[in-house]
């Protein structure tokens, strides 16, 4: 396993969650969420539906994070993230700050 992988995500933020400045509930920001996997997996390009949706400053280059080790990332970001082959997207990952698609890009 590497010590370093870099991957994108989309972040949806809802009332509530940690830094959120967003006014949609948590059954709407996961509602949204399974809409843009079913999009992902029907071919949409994750960098697109980063650009357009996602809550994360990322959002603007694609959602792409860069290179990252171990103990940069909230521990069930950084799981999922390190448990994904280069390519493979996340289910739904639930941090504080959110709901968190994530597409391992190496």
């Amino acid at each position: 396993m590497s010590d370093q992988v870099r991957a994108s995500h989309i972040l949806l933020m809802y009332e509530g969650s940690m830094r959120s400045t967003a006014s949609r509930s948590q059954d709407e920001a996961k509602t949204l969420m399974l809409d843009l996997k079913e999009q992902i997996e029907n071919g949409t390009a994750f960098a697109d539906l980063a650009k357009e949706h996602s809550d994360c400053p990322s959002g603007n280059d694609g959602g792409d994070l860069g290179h990252f080790g171990k103990g940069m990332m909230v521990p069930e970001f950084e799981e999922s993230a390190f448990s994904m082959e280069p390519g493979q997207t996340s289910d739904i990952v639930e941090t504080s700050f959110g709901y968190h698609l994530i597409q391992r890009t190496e």
